[in-house]
């Protein structure tokens, strides 16, 4: 009986998210970056100045209150010109905020994993979108959040 409850559970959870676009997903993912209370992971492959500056004051505040906040992305070494200059320059501004930055080599994944049950996944870089045409899921559950940790191997790291 334990086991029909908990896959019922997951199923709830993955019938209960909610899809967002390039217009929508900001507004939703800052709100629930400032309910944040112990983590955020994200995943993003690739960094820009203009969204890092967009970020960073939520960043900066959450990091202030002791949220741990860890980003995986390529290294800078990984992307050409003007990119891997604004990489460097924006991981040196979060490393300065207290934030660990991991670095995974042809990373592509586009996920944000807050306080171990929100998760975001979609084809939008959370640390980079500027101009493209983008979806994105948020379910809530703390059983996808784990197992998302553990398929993405950043248990080890973090």
């Amino acid at each position: 009986m334990l086991s029909h409850h908990i896959k019922h559970n997951h199923s709830f959870d993955i019938l209960s998210s909610k899809l967002y676009d390039q217009n929508t997903f900001y507004k939703a993912f800052l709100r629930d970056l400032n309910n944040c209370t112990t983590e955020v992971i994200i995943e993003s492959p690739y960094i820009t100045t203009k969204r890092i500056d967009t970020l960073l004051p939520t960043l900066r505040k959450l990091s202030k209150r002791g949220v741990r906040i860890v980003i995986n992305t390529r290294n800078p070494n990984e992307h050409e010109g003007i990119y891997k200059q604004q990489a460097e320059n924006a991981i040196a501004n979060l490393q300065e905020h207290n934030i660990l930055v991991l670095y995974t080599a042809g990373l592509h994944r586009k996920l944000t994993i807050l306080d171990r049950i929100v998760i975001w996944e979609g084809s939008l870089n959370i640390l980079s979108q500027n101009d493209s045409c983008e979806i994105m899921r948020r379910t809530k559950s703390k059983y996808i959040s784990k197992r998302s940790i553990e398929f993405t191997g950043l248990n080890n790291f973090i």
